[in-house]
């Protein structure tokens, strides 16, 4: 039995064998980089003179661990989940193959590929979290990666070869130092900085100042700046985007109108400090307790995901008698006592790579009536895009907008399934950029292994075939042929769209042992996930929110036309009820 695949085990062995996993992943995949030389220019984390720190979120994530307050801080390196020693970037091996040849090759979207178990609110979500996560900054003008393009390639003849800005520079090493370091500019915690900033100034910029509240206007949307809704990260801005910006901002208002009720003794900044904390907390258990068993639907995951959050003595329990004991295991991770295992807490490279999940997203998006049920009309992505994105949005509608995403579904996380707007995206000043492209650059550029290697670094072990990465012969070919028949030069992104993927994943079991991983450091690591999350932080209408609340209820709050296509649905990310 213990020989089978641990997805095809009885549900009990199938769980012992994820926390085994787990338990090894904490021990042999968390590497440090900030022992690494530094010359003095990463940030310092400054207390607060009021002692706020102690108890709220700071605006840069410092301060999260009063021992090491400058753990996961914005401005700090990203961490790695391989060996330093396997962190190379070599330029010899940095165009073989060209990253457009495999874009050409492998990612071309040529039919588009749906996965049905989701709608396209999983898709919209991920990019809505990864904000919050991580984010490089803005790259290298002017020093630039040049990618060969083959002779036959469509792309544009006085565009050859394609330019590719090198991701910004970790400033306070010397360049070309080995192994490459990085910089997060955002915060490494789960702090929502998407929607709050990861610096004071962005969030004085974003708050209304009065009860608390985040600023949006009396239409019921977010304020504009430069044609873009005003938000912390405004990064490949689009409606779906816009749609959860807008909804979890309201969110925060809500939050703050219950606890200016509970408490009326309280100002602006009391109001609004815990709304942040009890806002970022609903999100980080919607995405662990509904998006991920959403992507992830195999039995012994879902349930994995809700033991994190309430352990094996399940949310009644734990509802009705509160925590037992101060682990992880019986009550779950949240309230626990908080432990970094091998490594001081910072997100990683690789963990930036196995999100990449732009498949993910359709090229196109049919809008339907929430009321009636019938088509308002079909847009291409990019009549939503950037500066459009206004626009598209009041003309459909919010609530059109919300139904329409529940009732469609998003991309497969295979090869041959790639935007084909985003494999060629043309910009403001008329540069066309292939981002599938630019994401197999970027695994390479940051030293990231590639996939079979990586395989091994993770537990899973090598392949010595082709045939052993994917079982379609027509793929299998076409990766032979990509790499020169040298499967060791394979991808990471690559290599886990190839893959087949087990029965009730909505992605590859290589990059989900990296999510075992990371689902529950971002919650294990944070110390207002675990000894912090009490009513004296929180308080307790606090606690009883995030405990109440779900998707489904925030939807339904701000959005209650919608509740005829919510009825029986048991996670917002899963298809919707169509309203015929």
């Amino acid at each position: 039995m213990f020989d089978r695949p641990w997805y095809k085990l009885p549900l009990p062995l199938a769980l012992l064998k994820l926390v085994q996993f787990r338990n090894k992943l904490r021990e042999e995949n968390l590497h440090d980089t900030s022992t690494l030389p530094n010359r003095g220019d990463l940030p310092k984390p400054w207390p607060d003179p009021k002692g706020t720190h102690q108890y709220w979120r700071t605006a840069d994530g410092s301060f999260n661990d009063l021992k090491q307050p400058e753990m996961g801080m914005a401005g700090t390196r990203f961490g790695r989940n391989v060996p330093l020693s396997e962190v190379k970037a070599d330029e010899q091996t940095l165009h073989r193959p060209s990253a457009r040849k495999v874009s050409q090759a492998l990612l071309t979207r040529d039919q588009f590929i749906p996965v049905t178990i989701l709608n396209v609110h999983a898709a919209s979500w991920i990019q809505f979290q990864t904000h919050d996560w991580f984010s490089h900054g803005t790259n290298q003008p002017g020093n630039q990666w040049k990618v060969p393009v083959e002779a036959d390639d469509p792309w544009p003849q006085d565009q050859r070869p394609m330019k590719v800005d090198k991701t910004l520079a970790d400033r306070s090493r010397p360049a070309n130092a080995v192994p490459p370091s990085f910089i997060n500019t955002e915060t490494h915690w789960w702090d929502a900085s998407q929607i709050y900033g990861s610096n004071q100034e962005m969030i004085d910029k974003l708050r209304s100042h009065s009860d608390g509240k985040m600023r949006i206007e009396a239409n019921g949307y977010l304020p504009l700046e430069k044609e873009i809704d005003l938000v912390a990260f405004p990064g490949t801005w689009w409606f779906g985007l816009s749609m959860l910006h807008t909804l979890f901002v309201k969110e925060h208002n809500s939050i703050c109108d219950c606890l200016k009720q509970a408490y009326p003794q309280w100002d602006d900044e009391q109001l609004f400090n815990h709304a942040r904390l009890i806002n970022a907390a609903l999100i980080a258990k919607i995405h662990t307790v509904e998006w991920t068993p959403a992507i992830l639907p195999h039995p012994a995951t879902a349930l994995a995901m809700r033991i994190n959050w309430w352990g094996i003595l399940g949310q009644r329990f734990k509802k009705m008698f509160g925590r037992v004991g101060t682990g992880e295991v019986l009550s779950g991770i949240i309230g626990s006592t908080p432990e970094h295992h091998a490594a001081p807490y910072y997100l990683t490279e690789e963990f930036v790579s196995v999100y990449r999940m732009h498949p993910l997203v359709p090229d196109q998006f049919d809008f339907y009536s929430h009321q009636s049920g019938e088509l308002i009309g079909s847009k291409p992505f990019m009549e939503g895009f950037d500066k459009k994105t206004r626009a598209m949005m009041q003309e459909i509608g919010m609530e059109n907008l919300f139904y329409s995403f529940g009732i469609n579904h998003p991309g497969a996380l295979t090869l041959h399934n790639y935007p084909n707007f985003l494999r060629k995206l043309v910009k403001e000043n008329g540069e066309a950029f292939d981002l599938a492209a630019v994401d197999i650059l970027r695994d390479r550029e940051r030293g990231v292994p590639r996939y079979n290697r990586f395989r091994e670094l993770v537990g899973r072990g090598r392949v010595n075939s082709f045939e052993e990465i994917t079982s379609n012969p027509q793929w299998a070919e076409e990766l032979r042929k990509v790499y020169d028949n040298d499967i060791n030069q394979v991808d990471l992104m690559v290599g886990l769209y190839a893959e087949d993927i087990p029965e009730g994943f909505g992605f590859s079991e290589t990059a989900f042992r990296v999510f075992i991983l990371m689902a529950s450091r971002r919650l294990k690591s944070d110390r207002f996930f675990t000894k912090d999350y009490r009513a004296e932080v929180y308080t307790q209408q606090g606690l009883d929110w995030i405990e109440d609340n779900t998707m489904l209820t925030v939807l339904r709050r701000h959005h209650p036309g919608l509740s005829p296509a919510l009825d029986g649905i048991q996670n917002a990310f899963a298809p919707w009820r169509r309203i015929k």
